[in-house]
């Protein structure tokens, strides 16, 4: 069956089938605003909580669906003040940045609980779908205390949905395709829900399986990567949403909800460096042979309880219980054929995090325009790590080594009210980080524990003008160190340091949002100083220790402008700065890479019928520094590499063929341009996705 015949199929066929629905509803005429409320992250701060105390953006689901962002990377990647990456190495991880600050700095939550991975949290943000979210909030700079720790950079929270029927569902059924006309991922959706007086239901599950993607067709082949698909880019990722809940009245709800996804991928190697059964040896001096990696598990897992209960005039007290758990298994092969795992180099990494916690908000009103909330956030992980040498001549795994950590928040926010216009905010939190085990097996006492603490501050500004609002704010935010930070000795090769300090980010802001005339404009300008960042020092001839003895500079803007032209034509835009300076006392000349100085994007949306709208767009990145392919062998000289900058031009579309079935399609990539993100990873060519979808 040809490519054009498999469109047909699901983008004809089905259309066909959803007119049969005799008790459909018009998609117009459904809530806009199906956010599960709990599960949000705060972000607002005046009485009628329409003003965030910093710059804040939303990714809506309406928006997601339009170009088919069906992970989490790729649904932020256009949003200002947010780039994209690629961890590239063996591990070749999805990354995002928030104004320069990295996934170490910058949690994930779902519905408010955060993802977290003790041993490293190196998320894969490429393995997080994104068809069952109402919306994802960004907080960028200045984060509420209230919504726990960790936030030094940023936070994104991944908001579920809720319905808003007696009876409501969606189907989704999605194919893509590369440049050369092969389907490269198909993709389902389906979701049910209902609402009651006084209770609510819904589920959903989402499913994609990738191929992989295919490279431009101005892509030059080498040894290790031919023209065509991208070799071991190929995933497979499920995700499973259930919520009930129970609304008494107007204002109260409780809320039990399990999330489950699962995930399984290989990682492509780099094009330019050897590869064992490929290179012939013996390789350059310097040179040594990539790993051959892959993970057929990484799923993680949530089952939480939700609570707000109001009391008094203006009291309300929320809950937030939960049990989370990660699944990972690392497998290492001996050559590229990912076949036979007999060398001494082979093995099966496992890991098995577990954690449980709560988190407690209550707050309300203690004078006519002083409000006073406080918030008690606990977390336990414990991460057990078996590792099996050799799984094709060996079936005796190691000893389990467990590591247990304990983290606590007591946060304390005041808004008061000044006058009609002003708004001031004031934030204080006291973080405590506690390893109580440390790689214990069940005969060793593993590494010396060790702890951390951390006091956090905020205060932000609102003022309300005829035009706009303005916002102005200033926070000193920390992260913990991880267990790899903490007790990693990187193959033999350092020391481990469990009384590691939390980085530290003063972060400055001066905003706008607002209407100038009939231009709608959002604009900051950030600066943010980092103090006690973790690096590596040397403590001897050959080994090294992690230390709080790096600094870092982050400066920058943010602006983003929409217009409507006509009734039938709309134009919005997005431009952000970002200037990254990191400081090491034994790497000189230390490069922030991943993150380019310049980016911006460009949208036209043109309704061309009632019923059709096309949008072309532009993504647009400069130059950025990025670790070269080939590495000298001398860990103190770090070699770089200039990623060339690149715009892309898209090409998305959306056709409702009738009140209840609708077509999103189009192209990525249409001039099928070669570019990449780190120095030997070549990213996707132009591709094609078109879906369909059902609401009932």
């Amino acid at each position: 069956m040809s490519l054009l015949q498999r469109l047909a199929l699901a983008g004809c066929v089905l259309p066909g089938l959803m007119g049969t629905w005799a008790f459909a509803e018009d998609a117009a005429d459904r809530a806009d605003n199906r956010s599960f409320t709990l599960g949000t992250i705060v972000i607002n701060a005046t009485a009628d909580e329409s003003t965030a105390a910093g710059t804040t953006s939303t990714v809506k689901a309406d928006e997601i669906l339009a170009n088919n962002r069906q992970t989490l990377d790729d649904a932020l990647k256009t949003q200002p003040g947010v780039s994209v990456g690629n961890s590239g190495g063996s591990r070749n991880e999805r990354l995002i940045f928030v104004r320069g600050f990295d996934r170490l700095q910058v949690p994930l939550s779902i519905d408010g609980i955060r993802v977290y991975l003790p041993a490293d949290n190196r998320l894969d943000f490429g393995r997080f779908l994104t068809p069952d979210l109402a919306e994802i909030q960004i907080q960028k700079g200045y984060v509420s205390v209230l919504n726990g720790p960790g936030a030094m950079g940023g936070a994104v929270n991944l908001v579920t949905r809720t319905p808003t029927k007696p009876f409501e569902g969606e189907a989704r059924l999605g194919v893509e395709a590369g440049n050369r006309g092969d389907v490269t991922a198909k993709s389902a959706f389906l979701s049910f829900g209902t609402k009651q007086d006084q209770f609510y239901a819904t589920g959903s599950y989402m499913w994609r399986d990738s191929d992989g993607y295919y490279l431009s067709k101005d892509f030059k082949p080498t040894p290790n990567q031919g023209s065509g698909k991208r070799n071991y880019a190929d995933t497979k990722d499920t995700r499973l949403n259930l919520k009930v809940g129970y609304t008494p009245n107007a204002t109260d709800e409780y809320v039990l909800s399990y999330t489950r996804q699962t995930g399984a991928k290989n990682a492509p190697y780099n094009v330019e460096q050897p590869i064992r059964g490929i290179t012939p040896s013996p390789l350059p001096p310097g040179q040594s042979y990539q790993r051959d990696w892959s993970w057929p598990t990484w799923n993680i897992e949530s089952l939480a309880f939700y609570s707000n209960t109001t009391f008094a005039e203006s009291g309300y007290f929320k809950t937030k219980l939960y049990y989370n758990r990660f699944d990972n298994v690392l497998k290492a092969y001996d050559d590229y054929t990912h076949t036979t795992q007999i060398e001494r180099r082979a093995f099966n990494s496992t890991y098995k995090d577990d954690a449980y916690g709560l988190s407690l908000e209550v707050g309300g009103e203690v004078a006519a325009q002083n409000t006073l909330r406080a918030a008690l956030h606990y977390r336990r992980d414990k991460h057990d790590d078996t590792q099996l040498s050799q799984p094709g001549v060996n079936d005796r795994p190691d000893p389990t080594k467990r590591s247990k950590e304990e983290t606590w928040s007591l946060a304390v926010e005041d808004t008061w009210h000044a006058s009609d216009r002003l708004t001031i905010i004031g934030g204080l939190s006291y973080d405590t980080a506690k390893v109580i085990e440390a790689s214990r097996t069940a005969t060793e006492y593993g590494w010396p524990t060790g702890s951390t603490h951390a006091l956090n501050w905020q205060v932000a500004a609102l003022y309300a003008t005829d035009i706009g609002d303005v916002h102005a704010s200033v926070s000193s935010r920390t992260r913990f160190p991880t267990l790899f930070n903490r007790y990693s000795t990187r193959f033999g090769t350092a020391v481990p340091n469990p009384d590691l300090k939390a980085e530290r980010a003063i972060t400055a802001e001066l905003g706008y949002n607002g209407d100038l005339g009939p231009v709608a404009v959002e604009a900051a300008i950030f600066h943010s100083k980092i103090e006690d960042m973790i690096q590596s020092v040397y403590v001897g001839t050959d080994l090294t220790q992690s230390q709080n003895v790096g600094d870092g500079k982050i400066s920058g803007l943010e602006f983003a402008a929409s217009y409507e032209i006509s009734p039938v034509l709309a134009i919005s835009s997005n431009y952000t700065y970002t200037h990254r300076k990191i400081t090491d006392p034994v790497r000189d000349g230390l490069r922030a890479t991943d993150v380019p100085l310049h980016a911006a994007n460009l949208r036209l949306d043109w309704k061309a019928q009632d019923n059709l709208t096309i949008s072309p767009s532009i993504e647009f990145a400069s130059s950025r520094w990025t670790d070269s392919a080939i590495q000298s062998p001398d860990p103190t000289q770090v070699s770089y590499t200039k990623a060339s900058g690149f715009g892309l031009l898209n090409l998305d579309a959306r056709w409702q063929v009738t009140e209840t079935a609708e077509l999103a399609f189009g192209l990525r990539n249409l001039l099928d341009k070669n570019y990449q993100l780190v120095d030997g990873y070549p990213e996707a060519g132009r591709s094609l996705f078109l879906t369909t979808r059902l609401t009932f």
